[in-house]
């Protein structure tokens, strides 16, 4: 853990809002820009990120030492993530602290050797992991993932809230699905309300780090395991993706060591 410059978390509020999407692209982009980086997928529940990447069924990560688990290596990232521990049919049914050991054992038992960055991809939500996480890791910074939609807005806001709460810079908000355009007559239409990223950026002063449109490309790109920075480094949305990993890479460089200090966390009624 102490080879790791920066670590960064990619979360939500709620699911579907494709912040997975956003953390493997986010990554791919800091690598793209020239920084060593990995990927945790930390949604202990549903991991993705083995089939965003296009890693085969079945791969496990190699042992060292009886302790220690080498990266999976995809695209150039070094990756881990509970899929590679379980199959792909096997549910995880524990309960929050086993999901938060889960954690602490993929973060501190993989060798991640010297790393620029580190994107960790959230679960949903404001429990167990988000806490576990800012307890045991130093985390530089967030990014919040939305869509425009009222009942996103209000979830997304929660998990500001809950990383302000303990102490974790937010350092922007990257709204999904703004607008989608017809691939027949060009027709914009935003399908789930327009702006609402860019509300709630300004409601608590931090950055809009970018609006990417519904496009089934990003969809099918990263269903087939080469997500959009790998499988289209010069389209639209790619230029997005890197444009966000410029953002967090500029901030992180200004903030320096932004994730240093922490509290420990208590929980009360206040």
């Amino acid at each position: 853990m102490n080879t790791i410059k920066h670590i960064i978390a990619v979360a939500s509020g709620k699911g579907g809002v494709g912040k997975s999407t956003t953390a493997v692209n986010l990554a791919l982009a800091l690598q793209a820009l020239g920084g060593r980086t990995g990927l945790l997928d930390a949604d202990i529940y549903g991991p993705s990120q083995q089939r965003m990447l296009g890693i085969a069924d079945g791969v496990k990560p190699e042992q060292q030492g009886g302790q220690f688990l080498l990266p999976v290596m995809a695209h150039g990232l070094k990756t881990m993530s509970m899929a590679y521990l379980t199959s792909e049919r096997t549910p995880m049914v524990w309960r929050g602290p086993m999901a938060g050991g889960a954690l602490v054992q993929m973060l501190e038992q993989t060798l991640w050797g010297e790393l620029d960055y580190l994107v960790i991809d959230m679960p949903p939500g404001t429990g167990d992991i988000q806490l576990t996480l800012s307890q045991k890791a130093k985390v530089a910074g967030v990014v919040i993932v939305t869509t425009p939609q009222d009942i996103a807005l209000l979830d997304a806001q929660k998990g500001i809230e809950m990383f302000r709460k303990v102490d974790v810079p937010i350092l922007g908000i990257v709204e999904n699905m703004a607008v989608h355009i017809c691939s027949q007559c060009g027709h914009a239409e935003h399908i789930f309300g327009s702006a609402g990223g860019e509300r709630v950026a300004r409601d608590y002063g931090v950055p809009l780090l970018a609006s990417l449109p519904l496009a089934l490309s990003i969809r099918e790109q990263t269903d087939a395991g080469t997500p959009t920075v790998m499988a289209a480094p010069d389209g639209p949305e790619a230029a997005l993706y890197l444009e966000v990993a410029r953002a967090v890479r500029d901030a992180l460089q200004q903030g320096g060591d932004a994730g240093s200090a922490f509290p420990d966390i208590s929980i009360s009624d206040d």
